[in-house]
């Protein structure tokens, strides 16, 4: 990216500004986090990963960034008042939700459990509705936020593990309520829906490969590419932007099986 597209890590359009990234400790959170921090963002980490969001709030109170970590189940509506509260008391506002806490599981439909099921719903859905629920009222009373949900490719198609593409489909769903019921309160809402992101979570997995093959831009995506989408849709250069999806995966959504076809008969 040159300049003038943003990719200096000293921009301040942040500055003044309280962001909350769930599961921000590691992963694509981590970047997230840490983008909105070197723009001046007073950032909360909220996660279950206490040791991780510990140590990173430090590693970037060290760069003189302003940092918190906060111990947050997306599930429980009690940890969600301490979030709250811990915004509250340290700069007075949220300005920017980031709900990205996700968790997958990996199973068909005939062999998901109930369990299973509902837990993957309470992080990926409940999480996040919760985190809207707590957070609007605040957000309100300073004159508005931006709420950025991540969803997924797999909320537009049908990934084998019914629970994580239902809560993908359904955060979209919460996404365009949100956003027509804040719209009135200069409160945003928008999807931030990934591909195949390369993590050290999945480094090992084999579906990386043939994933990467059937990804029209033939490679997966960094976490600090998402964090820059999230960042612009959290920005005032996205101010009339809300109710939206939007998809970043290398082409795979707009045509993957198509482009195969089209290079195994030779028509590419």
């Amino acid at each position: 990216m040159s300049e003038e597209t943003g990719s200096d890590p000293e921009r301040r359009d942040f500055a003044g500004r309280v962001v909350i990234v769930t599961g921000g400790a590691r992963g694509q959170g981590e970047a997230e986090s840490r983008l909105f921090a070197a723009r001046g963002a007073a950032v909360i980490i909220a996660d279950v990963l206490a040791e991780e969001g510990r140590a990173l709030a430090e590693a970037l109170q060290a760069e003189g960034r302003a940092a918190r970590f906060v111990y947050l189940d997306v599930s429980d509506p009690k940890s969600w008042e301490g979030a709250v509260a811990l915004a509250r008391d340290w700069k007075g506002r949220i300005d920017v939700l980031v709900n990205n806490a996700g968790i997958i599981n990996r199973s068909t439909v005939a062999n998901t459990g109930l369990e299973a099921w509902e837990r993957v719903m309470k992080v990926n859905l409940t999480g996040a509705f919760l985190g809207i629920q707590s957070v609007a009222p605040v957000m309100a009373e300073t004159g508005g936020g931006a709420i950025v949900n991540i969803s997924s490719n797999s909320g537009f198609s049908g990934h084998y593990d019914p629970a994580y593409t239902a809560s993908k489909w359904g955060l979209r769903g919460l996404t365009r309520s949100a956003a027509m019921e804040f719209a009135g309160n200069s409160i945003r809402v928008n999807a931030v829906c990934p591909g195949l992101v390369v993590t050290g979570l999945n480094a090992s997995s084999p579906h990386l490969k043939p994933m990467i093959g059937m990804t029209p831009m033939q490679r997966s995506g960094t976490p600090e590419e998402i964090a820059e989408l999230v960042a612009f849709l959290a920005s005032d250069a996205a101010g009339f932007i809300t109710g939206e999806d939007f998809v970043i995966d290398g082409g795979f959504t707009a045509g993957a099986a198509y482009r195969r076809v089209a290079t195994e008969t030779g028509i590419f």
